[in-house]
């Protein structure tokens, strides 16, 4: 899936540099739930960022599958953002008069799907985070966790091989946060979906979640740990 090697990534910052990340090696496997952890300022945004081809590392290589993230065109990252690359922040960020099935229709509208299809897809993916039953809701009236769920069926809406998430649990209870955890570890299982999983978290009871945990500190990899899964 990913192959990341000699990773670096400086700006500048008020006319100081900062090295976000430090000459990062890192593969993740296919199918893999992996959590990244680690203190504000470790990172962790900066590398969310580059495995979602928001960005390009300032040296160094990401492989995604066979693909050089670091090499590929501005309209190759757009096209791998809108098709193959799925994210979640802590913040929905729903169109408020829209509809949950018209929030997550929307993304598909640049992949010039038709509309009949669209509305299929959309279904489909409320279906699988278990909002079917609020499709036609306008998503002002939904609960957070109700709002965060559809943000992940618009990320899965398109099929992609890797769901990233920054933060998805921030500014929820422990309910609600389990809620979503479910859903995430759920679309990651079924068989038509088999997508790779990067969560960005500073939440212990998230990362125990994941397969494999990744702890970033000054930019630097300091462990790659495998996690016992929670009950």
């Amino acid at each position: 899936m990913y192959t990341l090697t000699g990773v670096s990534k400086i700006f500048r910052n008020s006319g100081e540099t900062v090295h976000a990340l430090r000459a990062v090696d890192l593969e993740i496997g296919d199918g893999q739930m992996v959590t990244i952890q680690g203190r504000a300022g470790a990172g962790k945004s900066a590398l969310v960022r580059i495995l979602g081809a928001a960005d390009r590392p300032t040296s160094g290589s990401v492989l995604l599958g066979q693909e050089d993230l670091a090499e590929a065109t501005d309209k190759r990252l757009d096209l791998l953002r809108a098709g193959d690359i799925g994210v979640v922040s802590g913040s929905p960020r729903l169109f408020p008069t829209l509809t949950a099935e018209e929030n997550v229709e929307l993304t598909l509208v640049r992949l010039g799907i038709a509309a009949p299809a669209r509305r299929g897809a959309a279904h489909a993916a409320l279906v699988a985070v278990g909002m079917a039953d609020h499709a036609r809701e306008l998503a002002a009236r939904l609960t957070g966790v109700e709002r965060q769920r559809v943000a992940i069926a618009r990320a899965m809406v398109r099929s992609p091989q890797v769901l990233l998430a920054d933060e998805p649990t921030g500014g929820l209870d422990e309910a609600g946060r389990e809620a979503i955890l479910a859903v995430i570890d759920g679309v990651r299982r079924e068989p038509e979906h088999g997508v790779t999983v990067v969560v960005a978290t500073r939440d212990p009871a998230v990362a125990a979640r994941a397969e494999r945990l990744l702890l970033l500190d000054r930019g630097t990899v300091l462990e790659a740990a495998p996690m016992s899964r929670a009950a």
